[in-house]
């Protein structure tokens, strides 16, 4: 009887000290990161980049060429047009940031995919839309599965009928795919931390659902000073409305961050981008 006592409590001590391990977040300070410009968007649906007389990169974008490929070195300078009013803005925000650089880190441990987003907090002072929150980060994932997503990333789910935009006429008409299907596999996997201290783990497919994923460990975030710093741990395998992670794999990624109290289109996004599991990507995720 004690022999079994002692099995069970050291199975039970290294079952422990396996979970602590698994979910021990990597040494960011030997991960590599990359800076991405999150810009402010202005109207610029899909159906709006997709036109051709008002969209010089529709022809492009038609082509095979991603909008990371031909905006990436300017995301800044676009966000300043849009947020002045000087392109596709009817109602510009005074004061708002047009674009914030964010160092972007991944890593992996075989079971979990970690995420890290930094960046220094731009002035502000606008109307409070979200009076609970002052950030909100989300982030998209696809599985190459969804038209264009490797070329437009999150774009594919910006539509102009969506709530908060000019022309919509529904007010609970969120982001979705066209022709998207969770059962099809056409969805994007999302994510997001809100500085509330709320986490959402969902999807975007025929519809935007905040929540009812199990990949999402945890999301947190702080900010230092003027830095922010949000962390997100995701369980490589999911449920329902969860992209199954692999290593060896790349996958569509692509983030927004809502800044100064923000809702709705009123947010600063990023182009596409990929993300790889132990692969060449804009972002690769390296086993620690």
């Amino acid at each position: 009887m004690q022999k079994q006592l002692i099995t069970a409590s050291a199975l039970g001590l290294l079952m422990a000290f396996g979970a602590g391990s698994a979910l021990a977040a990597p040494d960011w300070s030997k991960v590599p990161g990359k800076k991405i410009t999150v810009f402010y968007p202005g109207v610029s649906p899909m159906e709006w980049i997709l036109k051709g007389t008002e969209h010089g990169g529709a022809r492009g974008l038609k082509k095979g060429e991603s909008c990371a490929s031909c905006h990436d070195e300017e995301a800044a300078d676009m966000g300043k047009k849009m947020v002045t009013g000087q392109k596709i803005e009817p109602n510009p925000i005074k004061g708002k940031a047009g674009s914030i650089p964010v160092n972007v880190q991944a890593a992996h441990d075989g079971a979990n995919l970690y995420l890290r987003f930094s960046w220094k907090q731009p002035a502000g002072g606008a109307e409070k839309m979200d009076k609970d929150n002052q950030v909100k980060l989300a982030v998209m994932l696809e599985d190459n599965k969804v038209e264009r997503a490797n070329l437009s990333g999150c774009w594919e789910t910006c539509h102009g009928d969506a709530r908060t935009m000019p022309e919509a006429k529904d007010d609970k008409k969120t982001k979705y795919v066209k022709d998207g299907s969770l059962a099809g596999g056409k969805f994007y996997d999302l994510i997001q931390w809100t500085s509330k201290g709320a986490k959402h783990d969902g999807y975007v497919a025929d519809k935007r659902v905040m929540d009812g994923g199990k990949a999402l460990i945890e999301a947190k975030g702080e900010k230092k000073g003027d830095e922010w710093v949000v962390t997100f741990t995701r369980k490589l395998a999911g449920g329902e409305g969860d992209i199954a992670l692999a290593p060896g794999k790349v996958y569509n990624f692509g983030f927004a961050i809502h800044d100064d109290h923000t809702h709705g289109r009123f947010h600063h996004v990023s182009l596409g981008y990929t993300l790889g599991l132990d692969a060449k990507a804009d972002i690769t995720a390296a086993k620690q």
